[in-house]
Formats: C-alpha cells, sequence, structure tokens
C-alpha cells in the first residue's frame, strides 16, 4: 500500500481498490467433466499458492489420497515453501524455480524425465510457455484446471466518477462486462498490467493508456505516477 499512499500524498489523488473477481477451486462435479485421474500421475507442476489449495482440496473432495512418493514442481521457492500448509516438506520431492517456464523444466532435467506431470491451471492462465518446452523435452505430460475466476458484483461502482482504472487479469475484463454489458470506456483512462490482459482489453474493444510492466513502468503504482505527471 506505501506507493499509492506516497500517490496520494503528491498528487492529492483518491485511489480505491475493488476486487472485480476472487479465485475459487472447481467443484468436484467441475472437475470430473476433464476426466482427470490424478494418481494416473507422479509429479504435479505449480504456479500459485491458489493452485495449490485448489489441488489439496479437490483431492480431499474427490477422496483421493496422494502417496508420498508424489513429486512437486513448482515456479518459485514462495510457492514450493507454502506446500507446507499440506504436506510434509521433503527436499528429495519438492523443486522450485527462478519463475520461469525455463527453470522448471530446467529442474526436471534427465533425471526426472520419465515422470508423468499434472501442470495444474486455473480457467485464464495461459500454460503455453510451459507446455512447449514440456514438449521439445518430449516430457509426458497433462494440464488440468483446478482453479476458476468468479466474476464479483460491481454494480456498485459508478465507472464515470472515475478518470483512471487499472486492470490486471483477463478475469477483470469478463467481470466487466458480465455486469455491464453494454459498457461504455467513454473518458475513462485504463492501465494494464501484465501481457495477458493486454489481449483480452484490446478484444473487448477497450484502449490503454499505459501498458506496464516495462522498464519505464515496472509497477503499476508507477505507471500512475507517470499518468499523473503527464
Amino acid at each position: 500500500m506505501a506507493p499509492y499512499e506516497a500517490l496520494t500524498e503528491k498528487f492529492g489523488v483518491e485511489i480505491e481498490f475493488k476486487p472485480f473477481f476472487v479465485v475459487e477451486p472447481l467443484s468436484s462435479r467441475e472437475f470430473r467433466t476433464q476426466r482427470i485421474n490424478i494418481l494416473d500421475y507422479t509429479a504435479v507442476v505449480f504456479s500459485s499458492r491458489h493452485a495449490i489449495n485448489a489441488f489439496f482440496h479437490l483431492c480431499e473432495e474427490l477422496r483421493v489420497k496422494v502417496p508420498e512418493t508424489m513429486k512437486y514442481f513448482c515456479t518459485t521457492e514462495a510457492v514450493a515453501m507454502y506446500l507446507q500448509k499440506h504436506i510434509v516438506y521433503r527436499k528429495r520431492k519438492i523443486f522450485f524455480g527462478d519463475g520461469t517456464p525455463a527453470s522448471v523444466v530446467a529442474l526436471i532435467g534427465p533425471k526426472h524425465a520419465g515422470e508423468k506431470f499434472l501442470i495444474v491451471t486455473s480457467d485464464n492462465s495461459n500454460s503455453g510457455p510451459l507446455t512447449r518446452l514440456f514438449d521439445e523435452k518430449k516430457l509426458s505430460y497433462t494440464t488440468a484446471v483446478f482453479v476458476k475466476s468468479v466474476s464479483q458484483d460491481l454494480h456498485d461502482v459508478d465507472f464515470g466518477a472515475y478518470e483512471l482504472a487499472v486492470l490486471y487479469n483477463p478475469a477483470d475484463v469478463k467481470s466487466l462486462f458480465e455486469n455491464f454489458p453494454e459498457f461504455q470506456q467513454g473518458s475513462l483512462k485504463f492501465i494494464s498490467y501484465g501481457k495477458s490482459i493486454v489481449k483480452a482489453m484490446e478484444e473487448a474493444g477497450l484502449s490503454i493508456e499505459i501498458q506496464a510492466p516495462s522498464p519505464e513502468v515496472p509497477s503499476a503504482a508507477k505507471a500512475i505516477e507517470v499518468y499523473l505527471s503527464r
């Protein structure tokens, strides 16, 4: 919050935070439609804490007992450490990268190339960069959605009262138009944060004032500062 408090003090603006969606695990009924048998896999790939929670939630709901031999490959150390909430942390079966798809594949290497991987995804995540590397290495894998984005009620938001809005996720755009199918941008300016949101905004016909992150605007707060300084 500190960067935003600094913007309020410097420019005298009012900044509000409004979640457009929440992240929830799929129901067991929704998950079954994918015809995934978790016990067919010997390794799981996680990219977020939400994915971990959803995976173990569904295992419990489906009465799946995850074997102690299961291996876990995580995109970052923070994600890997979160596994302690659900299992006993053992270095011999938990591996983490530096946040890039390439680092995850490097962890697998020849030693774990024979595993059958289950890549845990959300309904709006882009697993393409990772799965392309898995294909190049001829690894056996399946992607499965465990997490869904649920739009929130935005009818109490008067967009005409705002000068600028920051969107982070394609689910933000989905929620916006589910709440307001006839939404018109008008004079409202948008900042996009992240690569995946840009395509969603462009497809929805929303013009973007500033795209972040970039070398000049590495954060959403910096993008707001640049806009206000103009």
